[in-house]
This record gives C-alpha cells, sequence and structure tokens, in this order.
C-alpha cells in the first residue's frame, strides 16, 4: 500500500466527498474497499480504524484520520492552503455551513442503515423507503438552494473554486437522483453540479467511475 489509503465504500456520500478532495489536491492514494454490504465495516480490523464501524477512513501523515468533514479540513490545511475551506473567517464560515447543512442535516437522516431501521420497526416497504428518502432529500436541497441565494455563490458553492461545500452537495445529488428526487426547482444547485461534474477531480471520483468491490 501507499502513504496514502483510502478505506472507503463505493457508494458512500462520506467516502464519496474525500475521495473528490483527494483528487482536487492532487493528492495520489491507494483505495482499500470496505465492502458494506459484506459487513466488511464490523470487522475487527475496521473498527480498529474507525471505532464507529463507519467508512470512510484515510491513513496519512502516520495517522488515521476519519469524519469526512474533519478529513477535508484536515487536507485542507495540511496540503491545500486552505483550497477546501477558506481561511478568512466569514468565507470559512459560510462553506462549513454549506457542508453541514448536507452532511449534518440531510445525510444523517438518509443514511441506509437509519432508513431500514425506520422500516424495520414500523413494517414500512419499498414505497416507504422511497417516500422517506424523496422527503427529506428533497427538504434538505430545497433549504440548501435557498443557502445559496445570498450574493456570494459563483461558479461553485463558494466563489469560483470548488470547496468542502462543493465535495459534500455532489454526492448529495447522486443519491438524489437515485432516489427519483425532483431536482427541477433548484436552478442553482443544477448548475453548480453541472459545473462540478465536467471537472476529472469530481468526475473520477463518481461511484459508477470507481465502481463496485
Amino acid at each position: 500500500m501507499s502513504d496514502v489509503n483510502l478505506y472507503d465504500y463505493w457508494r458512500s456520500s462520506a467516502s464519496y466527498r474525500v475521495r473528490i478532495a483527494l483528487n482536487l489536491l492532487g493528492i495520489a492514494y491507494t483505495a482499500v474497499p470496505i465492502d458494506l454490504t459484506q459487513k466488511v465495516h464490523l470487522t475487527e480490523a475496521h473498527m480498529t480504524r474507525n471505532p464507529q464501524g463507519f467508512v470512510p477512513a484515510l491513513e496519512i501523515d502516520g495517522k488515521l484520520l476519519t469524519q469526512s468533514l474533519a478529513i477535508l479540513e484536515y487536507l485542507s490545511e495540511t496540503r491545500g492552503n486552505g483550497a477546501l475551506v477558506p481561511t478568512e473567517i466569514n468565507a470559512r464560515t459560510r462553506v462549513r455551513t454549506l457542508s453541514h447543512a448536507i452532511a449534518m442535516d440531510i445525510h444523517p437522516i438518509c443514511n441506509l442503515n437509519v432508513v431500514t431501521h425506520v422500516m424495520d420497526i414500523t413494517g414500512g416497504g419499498d414505497q416507504a423507503r422511497l417516500d422517506w428518502m424523496q422527503h427529506f432529500i428533497g427538504r434538505g436541497l430545497a433549504g440548501f438552494e435557498r443557502l445559496l441565494n445570498d450574493g456570494r455563490t459563483g461558479t461553485f458553492c463558494h466563489g469560483d473554486a470548488p470547496t468542502m461545500a462543493d465535495c459534500c452537495l455532489v454526492p448529495q445529488i447522486y443519491n438524489a437522483r437515485r432516489w427519483q428526487v425532483d431536482l427541477s426547482g433548484l436552478p442553482a444547485i443544477a448548475r453548480i453540479v453541472e459545473a462540478c461534474e465536467a471537472l476529472p477531480a469530481f468526475a473520477t471520483a463518481h461511484p459508477d467511475a470507481v465502481g463496485a468491490p
């Protein structure tokens, strides 16, 4: 393995964020697939890397880092000179606000572990799962669209270069498309995602490009 190893799952939103960031910063890494469907994330080996049993985990600089946003901030500070998270306080706060709106408000309640448990305790089926995803992802993205409407949005979520916020937005849109969420009323998001997806750093991090383990 290389000096930088990413333990991830191809469809994991959090892993997808880190793949984008590594690509944007030109950091070569070795991908180590952790197959969630086979419960590899719950093995002793992976629990040693991440005691929560989640992905991703990033091995870098002799450390094992977890939590995707913390990883992105570390990469921005150690490799990116503030490229992903601006150093100016107002810009940094806005990028964190946008990132947290997805990673802390939309993603957790739409995690498949959460939704599967809800289905188990309510007896809901596939349609209930779809309705849940469409409701919470759609409502969350509508709020994100409003957050973008404050004059500081440029080609990307904040200004004219990708930041941590874009690393969070694009994987969430991948999930939205997967769950057939209506995105027609989100013009700013659509424009930003189109700009992101045109960049090789985003395209090569896409789950379809990475492929299932």
